[in-house]
């Protein structure tokens, strides 16, 4: 036992090692370079919108062979089609988000100028899930480039064909000192969250965004967090059901719900759950055409995680909860987890305390909007939130009253493929934001620069002090 413990210290201090010479190569390069100028950013970009395009069939066949099957049009529109108009969008806006801008001053400080001036941070480190293991590393990687910076990235290790395929496409086009791909599993994650990035951006779970936060304040590292939570829908009474019902459907099973900002239970006004549960059916039954094991339907990605998708129903149902499932049950040998919907649900259940992220929607009714308040404001902010009402006024009033990460009023998930809308939670759902011109400032130091002329104003208040000193300071605090 003493023999393996003692292997097992020795495989952490040689990770440690290999990492810190990552890393220390691309401080160093960072340090001895001047940084990139947009031409030089642009052709960083044009890469990887080249990798992405042109490996778009080998990248869906690795997630498939990662998931054991993922639907080919959900990973091309999600993983590659998304990410390639975030990728296009930084590009062609890249020009003036690097340009400095002008501030006005104050009177006492004329005849100064002064400006921000954007520049790159330095060394980046992006930790990527699994579930959209294309686009959460491609999506933060463009964004860190487009500031200029280096980047190491470290992709999920339950995506192991995927990942490996990145890492050969990344590694293939760019040099080490410029972007690095870091494999492995827990160990090697804990070991990157610990290097002294100039910043760190990992999405992820709650639960794991808080180890990586407590790693990365022993070096003071700012860190984005991309977590998850409980999103809520809300469906008002003025709102149809059958449209709501494929609207929620959509979002929920999209990936087999695998996504952390899918719809993770519905909240009915003037709606029977039984009705809406009718109406989800409804949809199932159009969407995958009776039966989900044809090739529209992802599977779930690991055995652990099919495990507790099915403890949770099995809780659920111990609680008193009705478990509905449209087309079929669940089966382990190939991971297929068919959508769920549950009815008769109450608040102690696992489905209504943890966040889902599997293709399970709990359906609960409610007496009135401030009910429907009152219930998402007692349980942590969400990443997203979803509204379904025509009436503006009540509409208005739920996003006034409720604070989400991120809002999409009657649809659901569209928000996060928009580039000019930030991205990014709020409080256990995480903090800072990206996408767009947001993905750019925060790889960026915005510096604040203040260039004085050569007869200040400011002079005026050197000491010796004086009478005309006396008047100045009297102006001031006018």
């Amino acid at each position: 036992m003493r023999l393996e413990t003692a292997a097992a210290e020795q495989n952490v201090v040689a990770l440690a090692n290999t990492l810190d010479t990552v890393f220390e190569r691309q401080r160093q390069a960072f340090r001895q370079n001047p940084p990139p100028g947009r031409r030089q950013r642009v052709r960083s970009l044009k890469t990887l919108e080249s990798l992405l395009r042109d490996h778009r069939t080998a990248l869906s066949h690795a997630m498939a062979a990662d998931f054991g099957h993922r639907s080919r049009h959900e990973a091309l529109i999600a993983d590659v089609a998304v990410t390639l108009k975030e990728i296009r969008h930084t590009r062609q806006h890249l020009r003036s988000w690097m340009r400095s801008r002008p501030v006005s001053l104050s009177a006492e400080a004329w005849p100064a100028k002064a400006w921000l001036q954007y520049q790159p941070l330095g060394v980046v480190g992006v930790m990527a899930p699994w579930n959209y293991p294309v686009n959460l590393v491609f999506a933060p990687l463009a964004a860190a480039l487009a500031a200029g910076n280096r980047v190491m990235v470290k992709p999920s290790e339950h995506t192991p064909e995927t990942s490996r395929l990145m890492e050969e496409l990344l590694t293939g086009a760019f040099d080490a000192t410029e972007v690095a791909v870091v494999q492995g599993g827990v160990e090697v994650s804990a070991a990157f969250s610990a290097l002294p990035f100039d910043h760190l951006f990992f999405t992820g779970s709650p639960q794991v965004g808080r180890l990586v936060m407590r790693a990365a304040a022993a070096n003071l590292t700012p860190v984005t967090l991309e977590l998850g939570g409980k999103s809520p829908a809300v469906v008002a009474k003025d709102y149809g059901l059958e449209d709501a019902a494929g609207r929620i459907g959509m979002g929920r099973w999209f990936n087999a719900g695998q996504t952390c900002i899918a719809p993770d239970y519905v909240l009915l006004e003037g709606h029977s759950p039984s009705a809406f549960a009718e109406a989800l059916g409804n949809y199932l039954y159009q969407a995958y055409q009776g039966r989900p094991d044809g090739g529209d339907y992802t599977h779930i990605i690991n055995d652990a995680q099919f495990r507790r998708l099915e403890a949770m129903l099995e809780d659920a149902q111990a609680r008193g909860a009705t478990v509905l499932q449209p087309l079929g049950s669940p089966d382990p040998g190939s991971r297929l987890f068919p959508p769920a919907i549950v009815t008769d649900v109450s608040d102690e259940m696992r489905v209504m305390q943890e966040e889902i992220f599997g293709p399970i929607l709990p359906l609960l009714e409610v007496d009135g909007l401030e009910q429907a308040i009152a219930h998402i404001n007692a349980g942590t902010r969400p990443l997203a939130m979803y509204l379904f009402t025509n009436n503006r006024k009540r509409g208005r009033k739920l996003l006034e009253r409720t604070v989400a990460g991120g809002v999409s009023w009657n649809d659901t998930l569209i928000h996060f493929a928009e580039p000019d809308l930030p991205f990014g939670g709020v409080g256990d759902s995480g903090m800072g934001q990206y996408h767009g011109h947001d993905g750019f400032l925060t790889f960026s130091k915005k510096k604040p620069v203040l260039k004085q002329a050569r007869w200040p104003a400011t002079a005026l208040l050197r000491p010796p002090y004086g009478k005309l000193a006396d008047r100045v300071v009297r102006w001031l605090l006018k």
